[in-house]
């Protein structure tokens, strides 16, 4: 069985994960508002990549013979102003569920888990790439300021996002 204040903390991380889904999904609708439907595509994918992550911890704790508890899941911000802005939750968001992560490893080495230190590192690589993700956008968002056309570009490139399943390899 699964140590229990390392099933706590995956059980935190797992509604950080759903919650990410949500907050994506709220972005999401922002664009579909304001008529981006290539950002909109962006975000919801993401959204499912973030139910995919949250989905590969419940195994994990279901295989460890741990328990899976749900709390509530807060409600995401939806008042948004402009791309830049979203993109720069984003980054922010990202970053706070990289520490997160961090905070899962360091716990599970504190704990001797070595089992759930393992299997975290896929998680590590994974904010590496989503953080990187987020930042080449904000980096062409600063690059071209409030071009509506280069916006346009911006568009149609993120609209091309196809969404792939997640799974854990180790």
């Amino acid at each position: 069985m699964i140590n229990k204040k390392v099933e706590d903390i995956l059980n935190a991380q797992i509604n950080k994960e759903f919650y990410s889904a949500y907050l994506y999904l709220a972005m999401s609708a922002y664009f579909d508002e304001i008529g981006l439907k290539g950002f909109s595509n962006w975000t919801k994918v993401q959204a499912r990549e973030e139910v995919d992550h949250g989905m590969i911890l419940f195994d994990y704790l279901i295989a460890r013979n741990g328990r899976v508890e749900f709390n509530q899941i807060d409600i995401p911000e939806t008042n948004f102003n402009e791309p830049m802005q979203v993109f720069e939750k984003i980054y922010e968001h990202e970053k706070s569920v990289t520490a997160a992560i961090n905070s899962v490893a360091s716990m599970s080495e504190d704990e001797c888990d070595l089992a759930t230190r393992n299997f975290i590192d896929w998680y590590i690589a994974e904010q590496v790439e989503e953080e990187a993700n987020v930042y080449e956008v904000i980096k062409k968002l600063k690059m071209f300021g409030s071009d509506k056309s280069i916006l346009y570009l911006i568009d149609k490139e993120l609209g091309g996002r196809e969404y792939s399943q997640h799974r854990y390899e180790n």
